[in-house]
């Protein structure tokens, strides 16, 4: 892949990562729901993490969504030894949201729904812009 094709390539997940964190920003300040906010925030926001880090690493990597999932779980799992208290960042809103406070398995799932979600849609286009 030349630089021009690469250069096109971290602009499309630069674009990507601008508006999928836009409809996060959204969907954390407007959406207090029992449906949207928990779960399509979730399934979102690993999609979120792979536009941000293909931006960076934009070609040669197929497994960076299971690496994506495996650092949410692990962000999951902390949630489980409560990170936020252990690190006295209870009163810190911001980081409260961003690390999370609370485990629950549902997240893990929504993060391999976007996982899968990610490798479905690289693969289609994968195959439409060969």
């Amino acid at each position: 892949m030349n630089l021009r094709a690469v250069n096109k390539t971290r602009i499309k997940y630069l674009m990507g990562f601008l508006v999928l964190l836009l409809i996060e920003v959204l969907i954390a300040l407007y959406i207090h729901d029992d449906f949207i906010r928990p779960y399509i925030g979730d399934v979102l926001v690993v999609m979120v993490l792979y536009c941000f880090i293909r931006i960076f690493i934009p070609t040669g990597v197929k497994l960076m969504p299971l690496y994506i999932f495996i650092f949410a779980v692990g962000v999951e799992i902390l949630q489980l030894f409560r990170l936020v208290e252990v690190l006295g960042l209870e009163n810190n809103r911001l980081l409260r949201v961003i690390i999370g406070s609370v485990f629950d398995v549902k997240d893990i799932i929504c993060y391999g729904v976007g996982c899968i979600l990610i490798m479905l849609v690289t693969s289609i286009c994968s195959k439409v812009y060969v």
